[in-house]
């Protein structure tokens, strides 16, 4: 579960209900179906206009990945011990020995992977294979993001016209001056919510799609260089030393601490 989702909505709420009730603007100000048509089916239809229907159906298991997390992506540390094992078995038995590990392999790309060189294929070639893998997925995680993102510009603009419509029903009589300051201030809560949707809520979380993006295929590229490796027949120390650049300071000092304890 991506929990720092769940916190960033609550706290976003909260902080503008907060703001509402110390500012000593009334909260039943928020009970305004109108400006939630608005923002809010505005939006879907603005994303409806944007977006191929294709690309609209992946928005309900693109809130499951924001909220309930999505593949569970395998350790980076882990690649490299398992990848310095597999290259000393390669070296001690050579590279058809590895056979029997592919189905234990959970990850399809890098399953995919080690049946290619196990399989002989040239190296350029299942270099060119496994990159032309990982742009298509980067390609895909950058149309979900964008959805989010372009939800987020549109949302703001929305609430400014939700203002103007709240207006040109607030102008329309203006025989009694407290129901039309009640009117005005109705009008606003629809830049409010636009304004809230858009920075709080969408464009957060097409930068969080980006980061998991990032993250899952900075992996890929470790694995792509772990296989190319064990097809040269490297050493488990030289896989290590290549593999660890994807590390920050502090995780190489763990994986070295880690394996200078089990050595």
């Amino acid at each position: 579960m991506q929990i720092s989702s769940i916190i960033g909505l609550v706290l976003g709420i909260v902080a503008v209900v907060v703001g509402m009730i110390l500012k000593g603007a009334p909260l039943i100000a928020l009970k305004n179906s109108a400006a939630f048509m608005i923002i809010f089916v505005g939006t879907a239809a603005s994303l409806f206009m944007a977006f191929p229907m294709s690309e609209i159906k992946k928005i309900p298991s693109l809130f499951k990945i924001l909220f309930l997390g999505g593949k569970k992506l395998v350790d980076q540390g882990e690649v490299i011990t398992m990848f310095m094992d597999w290259a000393s078995i390669t070296r001690r038995e050579g590279l058809l020995a590895l056979e029997s590990k592919v189905e234990e392999i959970q990850d399809d790309f890098l399953r995919s992977g080690m049946r290619m060189i196990i399989d002989g294929n040239d190296q350029e070639f299942v270099r060119d294979v496994l990159l032309e893998d990982i742009h298509a997925t980067e390609e895909r995680h950058k149309a979900g993001a964008l959805i989010f993102s372009q939800a987020g510009m549109y949302a703001p603009t929305l609430g400014v016209l939700g203002a103007v419509i709240g207006l040109i029903a607030a102008l329309a009589d203006m025989s009694a001056m407290e129901a039309l300051a009640h009117a005005i201030g109705a009008a606003f809560i629809a830049t409010l919510l636009g304004i809230f949707t858009g920075y709080v809520l969408w464009h957060p979380m097409a930068n969080k799609l980006k980061r998991l993006s990032k993250q899952e295929i900075q992996i890929r590229m470790m694995m792509l260089e772990g296989l190319l490796s064990i097809q040269s027949g490297v050493s488990t120390i030289a896989i290590n030393q290549k593999l660890s650049v994807f590390l920050t300071p502090s995780d190489r000092a763990k994986l070295d601490k880690r394996e200078g304890a089990e050595g």
